[in-house]
Order: C-alpha cells, then structure tokens, then sequence
C-alpha cells in the first residue's frame, strides 16, 4: 500500500493512455483465489471512517522502514505517495464481500508504480518493501478497529488473509509492470544501436548523424574499429562481448562494431566472446570506415564456413590477406587457376596428386632436390622424374616468377576450396 516516486523529482504519476508493451491477460482467479468475498458489510463499515488516518499511518511507516522513501513529502513524490496509498486502501474496502481478485479492479496504477521504479533507476525491492510495511501497519490499525467495532476472531482472521493476499496481487502488477519497462528499456536502446550498426556501415557515413546517433544510445566513438561478422546469436554476442561492442543483427550476419580492436587485450577478448560458432574480424579502420572492413570480414566468414581456415577459434582478417585476395573475384580466380594448372587437371587423379605434391614441393624448397626427397619421403631419382612430367605437362612456368606465382595462388586457391579441379577441367 505505496507508491513509487516516478521518474524523478519533477515526474507526475499518472497512467498513460497507452503502453509500449501490451500486457499479458491473466486468467481470472477462482473464488477460492479471493479471501475477501466471505467477510461480511460490517467490515466495510467499520473501516471505511478511518481510512484517511491509516493512510496517514502508513506513510509515515514507510518513510521510517523503507530508505528509499525517506524524503520531503512535499511535490510530485509526495503527492504519488499519498495518492499510491489512500488508493490501495480505497480499492481493498471496495472489494470486501465481492467475488473478484484485486487485478479485476483496475490496477494499473501499480502496474505503473512497477514501471516508474525501473525508471527511476531503482530496484523492485523497496516498493515491495513499502507495500509489506503498509499491510503490517493496515492490518494492526483495522484489527483494533474491528476488535472495538465487536467483529469476531474468525472475521478478524479472514480479514488478515485478506489484507496480505490483497498486497501480494499488487505486488505482482507492480513486479510485472517493472519488467514490462525493462523490457522496453531494452528494445529501445538496441534499436538506437542498430540505427548507429546502419549508420557506420554506410558507403559514405555522415560524420553528424552517426556522432548524434552514438549520444543517444550512450556509445563512445572509437578513433579505429573492426567488424566482427558470426553465425551465434546477436543476444548471446552482446552479453559476451559487453559495452564496448556495438551488436546487432545485419543482413543474414550477427554484426558487432569492436572498438580500437587494436588494444593490446582486444585478441584475447574477442576469442572469449565469439567462441562456439565460426567468427571473423574484419581489417581494423577508421571510424568513418566501417563498410570496409564488413566487406572483409564478409568474405573471411564465407571462407571460414568452408572449414579451409579452422584455426580453433576466430578469424582476424589482418592474417589472412592473400586468401582475401584470392575470394575477391571468383571469376578471375577461375581463369587463373584453367591457366596455371589446366595440364594438371586433364591427368588421372591419382597422378594428378603425386604430381601436385610434388609441385607443391618444389615452389616450397625451391626445387633442391634432395630436401625434396625427404619431405615426400621417396628417392632423389623418383623426384627428378616426376619434375621430368611437370615440366612436360608446365612449360616454362616452373622457372618464370610470374608462372610460379599463379601456380602458388592456384594451388592455394584449391586448399581453400574456392576452386576444384572440376572446374579448372571444365567437367
């Protein structure tokens, strides 16, 4: 039997005309549910003349009882108190001798007592405290008043039950309309974020409304950041990540903004919180920047899907730059790796691996023949025959640097997967 303060000093407690959250409809409780319908008009009677002065009462216990609510009775704070209180008791000898729960008798006052205490930036406690002060004190003053108004024990005890299940129905709308405002705390705040996600991820963001967009979500600009593309979810990321990640859902992505990834402890951090599913980070830039390294960060992950770079953990884009490279353009891939290994592919498979193996050896070594042998574990001769093939099949790429290099780009391409031999065949 309180009232909560609001959102601050120059706040006024009133039910607006409508909510942000829809609440859920509660089923209506039975008569078994309402101690309240068996006790008789005489109560009623009895009680009512004295309410403004157990109004009083309660106040005053609450101001001493509850910290919260030790403070000037005079402005809005007072006057929600009153009202919250001289309300309550009003309700309660309204429904003396009725068959309806107390959520029947339009209790949205303290649904928006529950949701003026989460504004206010407060926990649920002290409300609830302040209404199990009101019920001690209600139920000592109408117990002496029904004592000297003659009602029985029996009345007296139905009358006590009453008065706490009355307490513990309002407590619930308050408890209710507490999370109802967290809930829409939260949503608001993370569609502020993804407006700022959208703004950054611009081709060309206006400076102006992204430094006005991070005020209103309370995120500091970073001189650098990187972007962080994952499979998990965005609710998971953001609580593992904290406050310095900007998270939200963009495109098919979980998007986190990692501000000044740089930090000597960002590496470590970041592999704590996108562990579980595959997770890249895109090339660090400026603030102004951020499409770009989404753009990385898009292709490192469609890369990392392949399981060609499983590296136990997340991707940084800064170490992978030649398999970006190598994902940039598909078509030119395809036509590089046709022309540098084009003659393999028409081989039999399981030529075409001894010989690749091989290759592979010799631009790794340089073409000594003997660190060569070791590494493929065969004889130096078995070596210098299968050169023998690769020359016939390659030509001078083998000793042109612009050769080399395409058979390095293609072979690698291969590994990743981003080509196959399928394709470079053209079967």
């Amino acid at each position: 039997m309180a009232a909560s303060d609001g959102a601050g000093e120059g706040s006024e407690l009133r039910v607006p005309v409508t909510r942000r959250t829809a609440r859920p409809v509660r089923p209506r409780a039975q008569s078994v549910g309402v101690p309240w319908r068996s006790l008789p008009p005489a109560v009623a009677e009895a009680l009512a003349p004295h309410l403004p002065t157990v109004a009083d009462e309660i106040i005053t216990a609450i101001r001493r009882d509850v910290p919260e609510y030790r403070r000037p009775l005079e402005g809005p704070f007072g006057q929600a108190l009153r009202l919250g209180v001289e309300e309550a008791l009003r309700r309660f000898i309204a429904m003396l001798g009725r068959d309806e729960p107390a959520a029947a008798s339009g209790n949205e006052i303290y649904v928006q007592l529950g949701r003026a205490e989460m504004r206010s930036g407060r926990g649920i406690d002290a409300l609830l405290a302040a209404y199990r002060v009101g019920a001690r004190v209600a139920w000592r003053r109408f117990a002496q008043l029904g004592k000297a108004a003659g009602l029985s024990p029996d009345v007296l005890y139905d009358l006590a039950e009453a008065i706490f299940a009355y307490i513990d129905e309002l407590s619930a709308e308050s408890i209710e309309g507490y999370a109802l405002e967290q809930a829409d705390s939260v949503g608001e705040r993370q569609q502020r974020r993804q407006r700022l996600l959208t703004l950054l991820l611009a081709d060309a963001p206006d400076p102006t409304l992204v430094r006005a967009a991070a005020e209103q979500c309370g995120w500091a600009l970073p001189r650098t950041l990187a972007i962080a593309l994952t499979d998990e979810r965005a609710v998971v990321v953001a609580g593992r990540l904290g406050e310095r990640a900007l998270v939200a859902q963009h495109e098919e992505f979980t998007c986190a903004v990692i501000a000044d990834p740089g930090a000597p402890a960002s590496r470590r951090e970041l592999a704590r919180g996108l562990r579980g599913a595959p997770a890249v980070i895109g090339p660090e830039v400026g603030l102004l920047e951020a499409a770009r390294s989404y753009e990385g960060a898009r292709r490192l992950l469609a890369l990392a899907r392949t399981g060609a770079l499983d590296e136990g953990g997340p991707l940084f884009a800064d170490d992978h730059p030649t398999e970006l490279v190598l994902a940039a353009d598909a078509d030119a891939l395809g036509r590089l790796a046709r022309r540098a290994l084009g003659e393999l592919a028409a081989q039999p498979p399981a030529t075409r691996v001894r010989l690749v193996e091989t290759l592979e050896a010799w631009l790794s070594v340089q073409g000594r023949i003997e660190r060569m042998a070791r590494e493929l574990a065969v004889h130096p001769q078995t070596v210098r025959y299968r050169l023998g093939r690769l020359r016939a099949l390659l030509g001078d790429r083998l000793d042109d640097p612009d050769g080399r290099l395409q058979l390095e780009l293609a072979l690698r391409a291969l590994r990743l997967g981003l080509v196959s031999w399928g394709e470079i065949d053209g079967s």
